[in-house]
């Protein structure tokens, strides 16, 4: 990662990822689940008949059991996903820097502190001139990626000098993630050893939504085949699966808790999972995969289950993530 010359000050880079409770307690869940569900890029349902059924129903059920969840997972520091958040960003930086680039790196949150909004409105205030917004989703989704351009379309309403803006749409195949992605599970199985099946599991999004265009599940089977390649697995050795269902609609399948049953009856009873389409460690990979995930596959007749951890902080991730930011701003001059 390297340039003819530093590049000017004035850049930021705006990292985002979908957020956190601030406690794992009933009334902090129930506030981020109500900012989170009536995103209309997430539910996508008639704003009239959804929104009292979140607020009246959804909500005051499901706060207490993902309070419970979260306080499984929960760290001294806080929120897992807000740690290895913030750790990714101060080793993206801190790549930025070694290579003299002078990019201020900043991250955000969609429906928790810092907000996107907010921190927008910080940029703003130190006169950033030059904006280049990472949402941290290689697979990009209308439900994640559309949130944040949405959220971010929204945040500069308020600048009356705009700033020169450019979007990572999508990470999924640049070689740097696959070759981090790749480097995390031979650094498992250089530990545990590879004896094992290999599970590939995404989180899901409704098939209605890829119906009308989305392109999330095509990235995820692309992703999920790029590793299994580089790995040289044989197709009986890997398999693809989609997470963390909500609602009544038919969502992207095989489910991985169905899988995780499945499996051992296929006589798979030894198992490593790893969830490629999470940049940073959360409620969905800590409690859903390797607590839940482990006691299914285990109660149906595993023997051996392991969890290869998200990206988070990995020296070769953080480096890969400031290659692409260096690279959205390698034609601008300085100024």
């Amino acid at each position: 990662m390297s340039s003819a010359h530093p590049i000017a000050g004035d850049i930021a880079a705006l990292l985002v990822n979908t957020g956190t409770p601030a406690s794992p307690h009933s009334a902090a869940v129930g506030r981020f689940l109500r900012r989170f569900l009536s995103d209309p890029r997430v539910i996508e349902l008639p704003r009239w008949f959804w929104l009292p059924l979140l607020y009246g129903l959804v909500v005051p059920l499901r706060a207490p059991r993902s309070a419970a969840r979260y306080r499984e997972i929960w760290r001294e520091e806080g929120s897992p996903l807000l740690l290895y958040s913030s750790r990714l960003r101060a080793a993206i930086e801190r790549e930025l820097n070694a290579a003299r680039h002078g990019i201020r790196v900043e991250q955000a949150f969609l429906y928790s502190p810092p907000y996107v909004g907010q921190v927008l409105e910080a940029l703003r205030a130190a006169r950033v001139r030059r904006l280049i917004v990472l949402p941290l989703y290689p697979q990009a989704s209308g439900t994640t990626t559309g949130a944040v351009y949405d959220q971010v379309a929204l945040g500069l309403r308020a600048w009356r000098s705009l700033p020169e803006l450019r979007y990572i749409a999508q990470y999924y195949a640049e070689p740097g993630y696959q070759a981090a992605l790749l480097n995390s599970v031979k650094d498992h199985w250089r530990l545990h050893g590879r004896d094992t099946h290999l599970l590939m599991s995404f989180h899901g999004i409704p098939e209605s939504y890829v119906a009308r265009g989305d392109a999330y599940a095509e990235q995820c089977r692309q992703s999920a085949a790029q590793l299994a390649a580089a790995l040289d697995l044989q197709p009986q050795a890997w398999t693809l699966s989609f997470q963390s269902r909500f609602g009544a609609n038919r969502w992207l399948g095989p489910a991985t808790e169905s899988t995780l049953r499945e499996l051992p009856r296929r006589g798979q009873r030894r198992l490593t999972v790893i969830c490629p389409g999470f940049a940073a460690d959360c409620l969905e990979t800590l409690e859903e995969i390797d607590l839940t995930g482990r006691k299914i596959f285990m109660d149906a007749g595993g023997e051996r289950f392991e969890y290869i951890s998200a990206l988070n902080a990995r020296a070769d991730h953080a480096r890969a993530l400031a290659q692409l930011i260096a690279r959205a701003c390698g034609d601008w001059p300085d100024a």
